[in-house]
Formats: C-alpha cells, structure tokens, sequence
C-alpha cells in the first residue's frame, strides 16, 4: 500500500504544477486573442504596417500556445487519471470501497458456477479483479473468468501475469489512457460494425473528376485574379455549383459511413495510444510478445494504422458544419476525397481492427490479474499437472479480509472427493467457495488464495445458490433439481471439480438423504473431484463403502464462558457438536 500513498503524493503534486500552467496558458492566450484584435483594430483606423505585423504575430503566438493548452490538457486528464487509479487501489487495500465496476451485467444464473460464487455483482470476484477501462477489456475479463483454458495457456498467463506484476509503472500509465478514452458498448459497437459494413470504392469516374475539378477551380481562380476578366468568375461560380451537386450524389453514402460516430474519432485516438504503449514496451514473456506482434500489420504499427483512421473520420466531421461543408466541398470537393481514403483504409485495414483490439482486451485482462499478483504477494501461482491431483496449502478465500482469514491445508488425493460436515455459521459454505474461486483462479493463470498449490485444472461445477424463478415459474427445488442434471450432463462428457452445498432441501428428510447419497454415488462413478457439505451423519457413513475415494471432513464448533467459538480450522472425521439448539436457547427461541 506504502507505493500507492507514494506514487498518489507524487501525482498530486505534479496535478498542482500542472494545472498551474494550463491556467497560465489559458490566461496568455486571452491576451493573445485581445491585443490581436486590438492589433486590427488600430490598423484599420490608422493604417501602418506595424500593427498588421504585430497581428500577424500575435495570431501566430496564439497558434503556438493552443498547441501548449491542448498538450497540458491532455496531461492534466493523464495526471488525473493516475491519481484517481491510486487512491482506488488505497481505498480498495484500507477496505473503504471497491471503487471498481461489479460487472452485475454479465452474471448468467444458468452458469455452472458464476452466481453460486458471486463472481459477479457487489463484492464480488470480477468487481475485485477488475481493473479495465474499455469495454472490450471488460468484456473479455468477464468471459474469461467464466471459462477454462488448456493447461499450455495457462502456463502462458502466468509468465506474462509475473512480468506485468513488476511493471507498475506501465500497467499504471496503460490504465490512466484507457480511463480517459471513456470507451464504452457503443463506440465500441459502432466501430466494428462500421469495419464490417461492406464499401464498394468509387467509380472511376467519380474519382476522376474529384481529381479534375478541384484543378479545374484552381486554375480558373489563378486566371481570374491574373485578368480580372468577370467570365472566370462565372465559371467559378457554375463549378463551385457543380461540386455541390456532385458532392449530392455521395451525401447519403457519406452519412452511412459516418453514422452514429460522434466523437469516434477521439476513441479510435485512444485506442492507438494504448496500442502505442503496447508496442514501445519490452517483453519477455512468449504471451505478451505474442500478443505485441499481433500490432504489427503490412510492416507499420497498428497505432499508426488507428491515428491514420482517426484523422479521416475528424475531417469528415466537417461535413456537420454547414458554411465549412459548403466552401471546403464547392471548391475542391473535400469529402469526395475524405470518403475516397475511409473506404481505401477499411478496404486495407478492417480484417485486422477487430484483432487489435482484442489485443487491448487481452492486456487489460493480464493487467488485471496482475494487479491482483501485486496486491497478494504472498498468494501463490498453482504448479500444474494432468493427474486428477488438487491440493492447497493454507487455502483460503481471496475475498475475506486479510486480518481475519484463516487457512486450510486441502488435498484431494488419494480421496478425491470430500464430505463435508458442521454446524451452521462453521465455514463450510465459506469453505466450498473458497474452493470454488481458486480453481477458478487456477483455470485462468491467475495467483490463488494460498501459500502453495498444485493443481489440475478442471471445469468447476456447483450447486451452492439457487432461487425461486418466479419468471420461470419454477420452485426452488424444480431449479435444484435441474441444476443437478445440468452437473451430471456435464461429467458424461469430462470429469469436473463439483461443489455440492446442502442439496435437496426442499424435500423430506428420508428423501433428502436417500437422494443425497444416490447424488454422491454417480458423481464419483463420473470420476469427478470436489466436494459436498451436509448436515445427515447417514450420509456421511457412504465413506465406508467408498474408503478409496471419499473421506469425512469437518468444521466443529466449541462452547466457552457460554458463547460460541468457531476456528474455521477443517479437521477428519465427522462432526460432533451442534449449535442450533444451544443459539436458540441463548436467544429465547425456545
């Protein structure tokens, strides 16, 4: 935490300097603007070359400085940026907030595992995680934590995770042109679909005479002013007509290409000086050099490519101003021409823009999680391997705070599947997503909540959560049932790490238990690894048939000076004391 309080006095500071600064320029340019119209106006009541020179240079001056003003501006919103990104993390560290977006939008109830472990939504997984600023950033980290890679990919990750661990300075400066490119779905949108909206180029024809009649009108004006003869100012005023006309025939084309792109331009420049960043930096990892090359398109930069596609679509701007759409397009046709060079770039360049953003995205995803390396130094990169084996050491759940957490050693061989007994409020469900988020974590290349691991990674499986569809009209227990289908479906076709939390509860005790041990007979049959927590000892007795594969385990609880204690610690063997009785009791209940 010491280097974000640190690098956000620093940033402080330098905001103070330069907002100083721009407000000096800001200042200068009002003078500027005022002796140069004072400047005009002396010349004009009394003539003299030295207040026209005086003019000239003051506009000059003012040229000069704009270039300053919007250079400083440009670093203010940087600086800004920096120092909202550290204050987060310290907000976020000192457990004040989690300033961070939750990513509710992607929570799907029909997942195998991202509503039973809260990967989205307050407080949640994403929402800790989360440290992107696009949308396709955001997107893909939702996705992401959603699926299993292959193990090569995996190893992949986390080599690229701990180098962009120790590069604060450039995730953090990578992060700051993000936020401020304000992206989002829309522009996001409107770009690729404009990239994929099929454009014929001009005809020959029309681009020939774009080429012959701004020529033409060029070389009239010379005449005219060469003469003074008023024909040429007749031609001038019948060609200035016919360019207009011209340019008629293309406005419906131009508005298509240009529709719903207000302000793109300024984003489509942010995403270049994200990729700018990406390809200026030094990488190791095979991932991240990979990932650099992809920017690398007909031997130029990607970045080049995007400011190139950035200017065209400013310029054609223009064509929203009536009195400069009409002078800039009546003399030389200039959004013939603009039009011309957007279909050419599309034309060379659509086939990889959907690409190189995707690179964006894949680097806010690593980002991410490397941020989360950084924050948890003493959190552990898995080792894998493709043995069924699973085992943590001082297991844990990511989320909980620091201060109160406590560990766990867990190992699923020889057993691979565990029963898990205790009284309420022990741990258990605590315990099961604890698992849960750190195969999660493990499937993705991520560090996981404990001090060692091995792992192979599988596809997790849970039933831990549900409720009552009204929309559906199905009751809990229809939804129980079908997710529970839903689990057996899929290890027909793979093995699975499944958590099982207190299923069944909707039915009566005998048909609960009976069901439950069926559950647990054709999970193991399935070869799957995890875990299933229960209050029935009977069930718990299934070990005796199954001695290779299932193994009791527990949470106890104990009563000292008249109080309950819980120590979260898993212990073998079934548990023995209860507390629902004793609590109701103290409570009044009964």
């Amino acid at each position: 935490m010491e280097i974000y309080k640190a690098k956000s006095k620093d940033f402080s500071e330098e905001l103070k300097k330069i907002s100083k600064k721009y407000n000096s320029i800001s200042f200068l340019r009002l003078i500027c603007i005022l002796f140069f119209l004072g400047s005009l106006y002396y010349y004009m009541k009394n003539g003299g070359l030295g207040f026209i020179v005086l003019a000239v240079a003051l506009f000059v001056g003012f040229i000069f400085l704009m270039r300053i003003h919007s250079k400083l501006l440009f670093e203010r919103k940087l600086n800004t940026a920096l120092l909202e990104i550290n204050e987060s993390e310290i907000s976020y560290l000192e457990k004040k907030s989690i300033p961070f977006e939750n990513g509710q939008e992607f929570n799907d109830f029909h997942h195998p595992y991202a509503y039973d472990l809260d990967i989205f939504g307050e407080n949640s997984l994403f929402q800790n995680l989360n440290r992107t600023a696009t949308y396709i950033g955001k997107k893909k980290l939702a996705k992401q934590l959603l699926s299993l890679l292959p193990n090569p990919e995996i190893k992949d990750n986390q080599q690229a995770i701990k180098e962009l661990t120790k590069k604060i300075n450039w995730r953090q400066d990578f992060l700051a042109l993000a936020k401020i490119s304000q992206d989002n779905q829309s522009s996001y949108e409107t770009l690729l679909k404009w990239s994929r909206f099929n454009s014929m180029a001009l005809s020959k024809t029309a681009v020939l005479i774009s080429y012959i009649s701004p020529v033409l009108f060029a070389g009239i004006t010379v005449a005219y002013f060469l003469t003074t003869n008023s024909i040429y100012l007749s031609l001038l005023s019948y060609l200035f007509i016919f360019n207009l006309v011209f340019l008629g025939r293309f406005l419906k084309r131009i508005q298509l290409e240009i529709a719903n792109s207000s302000d793109i331009d300024k984003i489509i420049n942010q995403y270049s000086l994200l990729m700018q960043q990406i390809e200026e930096e030094s990488f190791e990892s095979e991932k991240l050099i990979a990932l650099q090359a992809k920017l690398k398109y007909k031997k130029e930069n990607a970045s080049v490519h995007l400011k190139e596609l950035a200017s065209l679509f400013s310029k054609m701007d223009s064509i929203g101003n009536f009195v400069t759409a009409t002078v800039f397009n009546g003399t030389f046709l200039y959004n013939i021409h603009v039009l011309k060079s957007l279909i050419q770039w599309k034309n060379e360049h659509a086939e990889a823009l959907e690409n190189w953003l995707e690179v964006i995205g894949e680097f806010e995803i690593l980002n991410s999680l490397a941020n989360f390396s950084y924050n948890n130094n003493e959190f552990a990169f898995p080792t894998l391997n493709s043995d069924y084996k699973i085992a943590f050491s001082n297991l844990s759940h990511p989320l909980l705070n620091p201060k109160n957490r406590v560990g766990n050693e867990v190992s699923f061989y020889p057993e691979s599947f565990m029963i898990l007994t205790g009284s309420n409020m022990s741990g258990k469900s605590t315990f099961l997503r604890s698992l849960g988020i750190n195969m999660v974590l493990s499937g993705i290349g991520s560090v996981v909540c404990a001090n060692q691991a091995n792992v192979h990674p599988l596809p997790v499986l849970v039933s831990m959560r549900l409720s009552d569809s009204l929309s559906d009209s199905e009751s809990y227990f229809f939804a129980e049932i079908k997710r529970l289908k839903q689990i057996m479906d899929e290890l027909q076709r793979k093995p699975a790490f499944v958590l099982l939390d207190e299923i069944l509860r909707g039915t009566n005790s005998d048909d609960k238990r009976n069901g439950t041990i069926e559950v647990v007979k054709k999970v193991i049959a399935q070869k799957a690894i995890g875990a299933i927590a229960t209050h029935d000892i009977e069930v718990c007795l299934t070990t005796n048939e199954y001695p290779g594969i299932l193994t009791n385990k527990c949470f106890e609880v104990e009563i000292h000076n008249d109080d309950l204690h819980f120590d979260y610690k898993l212990r073998d063997g079934i548990c023995k004391n209860k507390s629902a009785t004793f609590l109701m009791k103290k409570m009044g209940v009964i």
